[in-house]
C-alpha cells in the first residue's frame, strides 16, 4: 500500500499494531460526534450542543461566544509587537470523528469554504469502519547547536560523546519542571557537516517535551550549553565558537500515524475505490499533483492547530520536509485495499503540538478548543490532529474521482458572495440556492440574483 514500509529520516515511524507506542487513553463511553443536521440548527442551537458533548464551563461558552474571538485588545497587544487590533477567522466543529475508540468534536479554524463540510464527510464515512486509529511516538523536541572553527572535528566529536553527561546535566538545569517529572534533556549527538566556508559540527539535544510544544524550552537549552561545547571543542583562545543554537522543527522524532477504514460501498463501490487509488497513485508520483494533494492534508490539520493555537507554521514545514524524506516530494497519505476490497488510508507525518503553555495558555477560545476536543495530552491532539487530516483528504480524493472538486465547493463558496453582495441573513440562502442552480456562481451572479428577488418581493 503505497509506500508502506519505506524508511523516512529520523527513528521509525510509530506502528498502528504496535502496543508499546503512546495511544493516548480517553475517557468511554463519550457523547456521540454524529449529531445530526448540525449544519441546520442555529448558532445558540450548536453552541448547546457543544457544551453539552464537550461538558463545557460557562467560561468557556462564553468565550466562543464572543464576537471578537474572545481575544481583547489588552491581551493581543501582550502577544505582539506593535498591535493595533485582531483578526477573526471563522470557527466551526467538524462532527462524526470517532479517534481511537472516542467520539470527538473537531474544533477548525479556517476561512476555506467546504474544509469543514468535507473533514466531517471524511469522519462519517470512516465511522463505519470503525472511525480512526491513531498513535503518537515520544515527544522529542530536536535543539541544534552549530560549531564553527573547531581545529580537530573528529576529535571534538569524540569528546562530546565522552561529557555527554555533563552536557546533558547542565541543559536540565534550565527546567526544574520537566527534570522533577523524569523528563527533559535526554541524548546528545555530534556530526560533522562540510559547508562551501568549511567543516562545522553540529551538536544536537534530544529534549522529551511532555505535553507541551517546546520550542522555548529547547533554545534555552541549547543557549545554556553552548559555551560548554565551546570549552569541549578546544575553547575560543583557539578559535572555536558557537553560533546557531535553537530547535529544529524537524521534529522526526515526534511523529504520529493514523489509519481509517472506509467501506467500498460507502465509498461508492469498488470502481470509485480504485478511482481513488489512482488519485493518490497521481499524487505519489508526480510533484505538481502532490503540492495540491497535500494542501488539502492540510487543510484538515492546520484548521485544527489555529482553532487550538499550535504553530500551524512548523508544523506546515516539517510536514512538507517530510513529503521529501525519500528524495522527492510525495503524498502525506497511502491508499489501498484491504481484504475485502474496501479503501484504507494511512497517514503519517511529523507533528509538534502543546496542550500546555503557549497560546493555548492564553488565548481563552484556544483553551476552550482543547476542551472540546478532550485531548488530555500533547499525543492525543496530535492523533486527532492527523485523523482530521486524513478524513480531509479522503473526501477531497473522493470528490475529486467522482463528480468534482467545484460542485460542493461552489455551492459553499455562494454562501460568501451571497454575502459579499449584500444579502442579508434571510436572503443568504435563497441567492445562494438560485446561483448554483442556475450555474451563475459569482459576484455579478449574487447581485442579480439578489436585485430581482427584491423587486419581486416589493
Amino acid at each position: 500500500m503505497g509506500r508502506e514500509g519505506e524508511e523516512g529520516a529520523g527513528s521509525p515511524a510509530p506502528s498502528l499494531s504496535t502496543s508499546s507506542t503512546t495511544t493516548p487513553s480517553s475517557p468511554s463511553p463519550s457523547p456521540s460526534s454524529a449529531i445530526p443536521r448540525f449544519f441546520e440548527k442555529t448558532r445558540d442551537e450548536r453552541l448547546g450542543a457543544i457544551s453539552d458533548a464537550a461538558g463545557l464551563g460557562a467560561e468557556d461558552a462564553e468565550a466562543l461566544r464572543d464576537a471578537s474571538g474572545g481575544l481583547a485588545f489588552e491581551q493581543a497587544d501582550n502577544m505582539v509587537e506593535n498591535a493595533i487590533g485582531t483578526l477573526a477567522t471563522p470557527l466551526g466543529v467538524a462532527t462524526n470523528f470517532v479517534v481511537n475508540g472516542r467520539d470527538v468534536l473537531v474544533p477548525m479554524a479556517i476561512e476555506e469554504p467546504s474544509v469543514i463540510a468535507a473533514a466531517s464527510k471524511g469522519a462519517k464515512a470512516a465511522r463505519g469502519g470503525g472511525g480512526f486509529r491513531a498513535v503518537s511516538s515520544e515527544a522529542y523536541s530536536i535543539g541544534q547547536i552549530q560549531l564553527l572553527d573547531v581545529a580537530d572535528a573528529d576529535a571534538a566529536v569524540r569528546r562530546i560523546a565522552e561529557r555527554s553527561e555533563d552536557i546533558i546535566a547542565l541543559a536540565n538545569t534550565k527546567s526544574s519542571t520537566l527534570s522533577k517529572m523524569g523528563l527533559g534533556a535526554k541524548e546528545v549527538s555530534c556530526r560533522v557537516a562540510d559547508a562551501p566556508s568549511g567543516r562545522m559540527l553540529i551538536a544536537e539535544l534530544l529534549i522529551d517535551v511532555g505535553d507541551a510544544m517546546g520550542a522555548n524550552i529547547t533554545n534555552s537549552m541549547c543557549e545554556a550549553v553552548a559555551p560548554l561545547l565551546e570549552d569541549i571543542c578546544g575553547g575560543k583562545n583557539k578559535g572555536a565558537r558557537a553560533l546557531l543554537r535553537i530547535l529544529s522543527n524537524y521534529s522526526t522524532r515526534r511523529t504520529v500515524r493514523a489509519q481509517a477504514t472506509f467501506p467500498q460501498d460507502t465509498v461508492g463501490g469498488p470502481g470509485v475505490v480504485s478511482d481513488m487509488i489512482s488519485a493518490f497513485e497521481f499524487a505519489d508520483c508526480d510533484v505538481y499533483r502532490a503540492v495540491t494533494h497535500n494542501k488539502g492534508v492540510m487543510n484538515g490539520i492546520i484548521a485544527v492547530a489555529n482553532a487550538t493555537g499550535q504553530d500551524g507554521r512548523a508544523i506546515e514545514a516539517a510536514a512538507h520536509a517530510y513529503a521529501c524524506r525519500t528524495g522527492r516530494y510525495r503524498s502525506l497519505t497511502q491508499w489501498g485495499r484491504n481484504g475485502s476490497g474496501d479503501l484504507v488510508g494511512t497517514i503519517e507525518l511529523p507533528m509538534s503540538v502543546g496542550v500546555v503553555g503557549g497560546v493555548v495558555t492564553v488565548h481563552p477560545v484556544a483553551r476552550a478548543c482543547v476542551r472540546i476536543l478532550g485531548a488530555g495530552s500533547a499525543g492525543e491532539l496530535a492523533c486527532i490532529m492527523a485523523s482530521a487530516g486524513l478524513a480531509q483528504n479522503y473526501a477531497a480524493m473522493r470528490a475529486l474521482a467522482t463528480d468534482g472538486i467545484q460542485k460542493g465547493h461552489m455551492r459553499l463558496h455562494a454562501r460568501n458572495l451571497a454575502v459579499a453582495a449584500g444579502a442579508g441573513p434571510g436572503e443568504v440562502d435563497r441567492v445562494a440556492s438560485k446561483m448554483v442552480s442556475e450555474g451563475t456562481v459569482s459576484m455579478q451572479g449574487a447581485r442579480d440574483v439578489l436585485g430581482s428577488g427584491r423587486r419581486a418581493a416589493g
